[in-house]
């Protein structure tokens, strides 16, 4: 027996005698030299084949050897069959040799010549007849035959066997696939229907051919980054929700480092705003912290405008400590009635600058500040910006510019006057224009001393003004004028030294207003100047000297009050 598991004949293998030593359904080989198949020499390929039809395998009886065919290929490729009589001993002596030299008959020694396998190198028996008789079933081609043999050199790994009944990972078993994952469409369906009818020998005898449908990674990794995008998003905003509302706000610790920063509050900031402020200035870590702090204080509420020095990383509570403490402004207050001079001082001081230093940027660059278009300027007035420096506090600190603060100033004062509506009300109350408005609001401010005082005192200076003026003449005779012309505040005064002098801001000697403000009005005097009384006061006296101011509507009345004016301050 030969490694092909048969005898040295050129027989096929069959399923019932594997190693080709025993005879078929059972039947023991006979002792001596025994030719393959019983015997029996193949039929001469030109011999007309007279084989009778026998019954099939399946009822156990064995047709008889004498009859079957044996496929075999000519020189051409084509297929023939022959037949093997039993008890024969034929010779292939009458044919020459050189016939049958690749016709795989039996030559005169009995040797098998070589077969040419079929087309296909992977398959040697693909292309043998279905059966060995012409109406036998193929035992090679059926699901249950097994497979034929290979040679040694063209055998392969026999591949592991995969149950039918999972489907799902067989793809070639026919098993429908989702046609997201797959690359194929409707028209390879069928193939794949086609390749699952194909016979078990054919798969394993042939290459197995790769399927065009593929599992696509692609739009599995499209999914996943889509899931995975949107939970971490998910997760990144709820974490955010969870810090913004639940979690402490970041915050420094302790009262801050050694160094200072100051900080500049506008007016009208609330909470949020100073804590952006500070933590763009480094003094807290977060404006939440500072919003939560200045809530947990008492006091939180009261923080002012103005500038403040802080220190650098304190803690929002010391924060919000240390601003309600006066000492950390470093603001510029200019108070109601105060004239520029005082202000440009105060600026100096709190900046570091030499005395004078703002004084001189105000002349210099006061058409550069803001000023309303309706402001004047005459070569009389003594500060073209008096009056437009309107009261409150305004952050002056180290390192700033002169001119930013007073731009703060005037700015201020350019829209309380708008707000107002100096322009539309000034031609009402008798007066050329609203440089005249804020400058009767500057004598108000300056002679009176409660806001029922300014409503009598602006009624006196319009009741002065008026042509019909016959107590006065249209004198005001007013000390503050003159006293703001020598720059001080000085409430005895001498009649010969009041009548000696002809400036302009001497009201005693020149009639109807002076060339400008004589001060900073605050809202108080500006608006009892635009709603003045109407009770026909023409005079007034300071009767104490300082606080108490008496009014009067004739000159007997007047003479009284400056008598007592006198007993009060001994002359």
């Amino acid at each position: 027996m030969t490694e092909y598991g048969r005898g040295p004949g050129p027989e096929p293998w069959h399923p019932q005698d594997p190693y080709g030593d025993g005879g078929w359904e059972g039947q023991q080989a006979h002792t001596g030299h025994q030719p393959a198949y019983g015997g029996l020499p193949q039929q001469h390929p030109q011999q007309h084949p007279q084989q009778a039809q026998h019954g099939d395998w399946t009822q156990g009886q064995q047709p008889p050897y004498d009859q079957q065919q044996y496929p075999y290929y000519d020189e051409q490729g084509h297929q023939h069959y022959g037949r093997q009589y039993a008890g024969q001993d034929q010779q292939y002596a009458a044919h020459t040799p050189q016939q049958y030299h690749h016709q795989g008959g039996w030559d005169a020694t009995g040797s098998h010549g070589h077969v040419p396998y079929a087309a296909d190198p992977g398959d040697p028996y693909g292309q043998q007849p279905a059966s060995y008789g012409t109406e036998q079933p193929d035992l090679y081609g059926t699901e249950d035959a097994y497979p034929p043999p290979i040679p040694p050199g063209r055998r392969r790994p026999e591949p592991e066997f995969e149950p039918e009944q999972e489907p799902e990972l067989r793809p070639e078993a026919g098993g429908e696939e989702h046609p997201f994952f797959a690359g194929g469409g409707a028209d390879e369906d069928g193939d794949d229907e086609a390749e699952s009818r194909a016979g078990r020998g054919e798969r394993r005898g042939k290459k197995p051919v790769k399927s065009k449908k593929r599992r696509t990674g692609c739009a599995c990794m499209v999914v996943v980054l889509v899931f995975g995008g949107g939970l971490g998003t998910v997760g990144y905003f709820g974490w955010k929700f969870y810090q913004n509302r639940f979690a402490p706000a970041p915050d420094y610790a302790g009262n801050g480092t050694g160094e200072t920063v100051t900080v500049e509050i506008p007016s009208g900031a609330g909470g949020w705003d100073i804590g952006r402020r500070l933590k763009a200035a480094g003094v807290v870590k977060s404006a939440e912290a500072f919003v939560h702090a200045q809530g947990q204080n008492s006091k939180g509420s009261q923080i002012e405008a103005g500038a403040y020095v802080l220190k650098k990383e304190m803690s929002a509570a010391s924060a919000v400590a240390l601003m309600l403490d006066p000492k950390s402004k470093s603001n510029v207050l200019v108070t109601p009635g105060e004239r520029n001079s005082g202000v440009y001082q105060a600026i100096d001081k709190q900046l570091g600058l030499a005395s004078g230093t703002t004084g001189k940027v105000a002349r210099k660059q006061y058409k550069n500040l803001g000023m309303p278009g309706w402001a004047e300027n005459t070569s009389t007035m003594k500060d073209p910006l008096e009056g437009f420096l309107f009261p409150g506090t305004y952050p002056a600190a180290k390192g700033m510019k002169p001119d930013a603060i007073l731009k703060q100033m005037v700015s201020q004062a350019k829209q309380k006057y708008a707000a107002y509506g100096l322009p539309s009300k000034a031609q009402a109350l008798g007066l050329k224009n609203p440089f005249e408005l804020v400058t009767v609001a500057s004598l108000v401010q300056a002679e009176g001393k409660t806001h029922d005082d300014f409503r009598k005192m602006a009624e006196v200076v319009y009741n002065r003004l008026k042509p019909t003026n016959t107590e006065t003449n249209q004198l005001l005779q007013f000390d503050s004028t003159y006293n703001y012309l020598k720059g001080a505040s000085n409430i005895h005064i001498s009649e010969r030294e009041i009548n000696s002098n002809t400036n302009p801001y001497n009201t005693y000697t020149h009639k109807g207003l002076p060339p400008g403000p004589i001060g900073n009005p605050g809202e108080d005097a500006l608006k009892a100047t635009l709603n003045p009384t109407h009770d026909g006061w023409i005079y007034f006296v300071a009767t104490d000297g300082t606080n108490n101011t008496e009014f009067a509507k004739t000159y007997a009345e007047f003479q009284r009050l400056k008598e007592k004016f006198n007993a009060s301050s001994g002359n």
